[in-house]
């Protein structure tokens, strides 16, 4: 997934179909944007929004301290939970380093989100806070097939992982063209 932080108008879109789209039950949030970088003094400010959500990391932390194996990595390398396997440890909650994933308030397991991998993405559809982005700030496709819109994107424009200190080797690329950091 690329973000271009630019683009995005913090209208929440996103947050709203991947809560209808995976049931969230309310008050919890597989995603959200807040707003960010209040920078400067009126009438000169600047002001972006961040989406928030599982980094789909190939070093994922949540994954390798699962005790029982919930947490795992798909065929495609996307992070998922099996929620008939979690337990409610937390485990995986205290080692993200991102703060993407809750205890889902009705089944008692870890969520967080999944590109819509099982309900869009395997159907070869984009996942739904890509499809609803009004400000066209969402992009999703195969960053290793050269001819993919994601990848001439990001050949194009410079992006950033968020906590690369971390080790994580996060998937989603931000793009801060345009944002005063």
């Amino acid at each position: 997934m690329i973000i271009h932080l630019e683009r995005c108008i913090g209208c929440q879109a996103c947050t709203v179909a991947c809560k209808f789209q995976n049931s969230v039950p309310d008050g919890q949030f597989r995603t959200k944007t807040p707003a960010n970088g209040l920078k400067g003094t009126y009438p000169d400010v600047s002001l972006y929004f961040i989406k928030e959500a599982c980094q789909m990391c190939k070093n994922a932390p949540c994954v390798s301290v699962c005790p029982t194996n919930a947490s795992y990595y798909n065929e495609d390398g996307v992070v998922l939970v099996d929620v008939d396997k979690c337990v409610g440890c937390m485990y995986c909650l205290t080692a993200c380093p991102y703060d993407a994933r809750f205890i889902n308030k009705e089944t008692g397991a870890a969520d967080k989100c999944t590109f819509c991998y099982e309900s869009k993405v395997s159907k070869g559809e984009k996942p739904a806070c890509v499809s609803t982005c009004v400000g066209g700030a969402l992009m999703f496709g195969d960053l290793n097939d050269p001819l993919s819109k994601v990848a001439q994107y990001l050949a194009k424009h410079k992006a950033e992982v968020l906590k690369p200190e971390f080790g994580t080797h996060p998937t989603v690329q931000y793009i801060f063209e345009g944002v005063v950091k």
